[in-house]
């Protein structure tokens, strides 16, 4: 999709996605013992989610889709439209779920959830990012 604000998101993604890579470096126990990289990571996690959900409601602004009622719903309507496959979008939902918890729940935000994240879910933000862009 050539739209600017998408095309700026994007960007937004793979940055994000790069400084969650400089600080993990798929190194799980190192992450678990400094606070500050942890601190690195789940900043560009909320980051990255914002990014996604922002890139959701701008395709469905352009493509005349329903308003979302929330940022979950974002991705089920952009599923629903046939815009995301139904795996995608449950990822990018869960991701909505994480976000929430780093924002306005921290201190009981699990490491070992993030990790997860990190290591098997980081790559769903590529796949929207790349799909959006290809995207008529």
């Amino acid at each position: 999709m050539n739209d600017d604000v998408i095309i700026n998101k994007v960007a937004i993604i793979e940055r994000c996605l790069k400084r969650i890579a400089e600080e993990y470096q798929g190194d799980a126990e190192q992450l678990r013992s400094n606070l500050t990289r942890q601190d690195s990571v789940i900043l560009n996690l909320q980051r990255l989610c914002e990014a996604a959900i922002d890139i959701a409601n701008r395709v469905l602004r352009l493509k005349n889709g329903p308003v979302p009622q929330s940022s979950r719903d974002s991705f089920v309507q952009m599923e629903r439209l046939g815009y995301l496959s139904a795996d995608l979008a449950l990822s990018m939902q869960k991701m909505v779920g994480l976000r929430n918890i780093a924002v306005h729940d921290y201190q009981n935000l699990n490491i070992e959830i993030v990790i997860s994240v990190l290591d098997k879910h980081l790559n769903d933000f590529t796949r929207l990012a790349q799909l959006v862009l290809t995207e008529d």
